[in-house]
């Protein structure tokens, strides 16, 4: 007969509670009367019940070590299974510490923020937005100045008055002599 057409019978398992659970002494128990509140259904939850989101659990450095010491202590079987189960942890818990452990003994025990990282700054942005700054207020005050000199020129010409030529005002700063004054326009 192949080993395909063989059926092999598996155990019915069910959930052994501890008043259910076999003396230990090997003896057959009688078994107990089922009670009746156990197996009427409690009160049904409302919908209205607000339920707190599990929460993460983070592990303090001197945690870890107090349990990795103890891991490394153990030294029959099933020790290290019954220090897990104590503290509720896993197998990898210990992997991960003891990796971290040898990398940079407490530094690499200390609890990681989780989530994205922050972004490098680049150390030029901050002086990229503050000469920006000032570029905005220089070009705000030469566009005031512009203004203020075409008022200037309006107002010149409403009186009839000659404003000195460009070159004339450069040259007169140039050698350090006064601003020379409007003149009247001779028509």
């Amino acid at each position: 007969m192949a080993r395909a057409d063989k059926k092999i019978p598996t155990p019915l398992l069910r959930a052994v509670k501890p008043a259910d659970a076999p003396p230990a002494d090997g003896s057959v128990a009688a078994p107990a009367a089922p009670d009746p509140a156990a197996k009427t259904p409690g009160p049904v939850p409302q919908a209205t019940e607000e339920v707190a989101p599990p929460r993460r659990r983070s592990f303090t450095a001197a945690f870890k070590l107090k349990v990795l010491a103890e891991a490394d202590a153990c030294t029959e079987p099933g020790e290290v299974g019954a220090l897990l189960r104590r503290h509720g942890l896993y197998s990898s818990h210990l992997t991960d510490w003891r990796r971290q452990r040898d990398e940079g003994a407490l530094s690499g025990l200390a609890p990681k923020k989780r989530g994205r990282k922050a972004a490098a700054k680049n150390p030029l942005a901050e002086e990229n937005s503050k000469l920006q700054r000032e570029l905005a207020k220089a070009t705000a005050r030469a566009e005031r100045a512009e203004g203020l000199v075409a008022l200037q020129k309006k107002m010149a010409e409403l009186l009839g008055e000659e404003i000195p030529p460009e070159e004339e005002l450069l040259e007169a700063k140039r050698r350090g002599l006064p601003i020379p004054p409007w003149r009247k326009r001779t028509r």
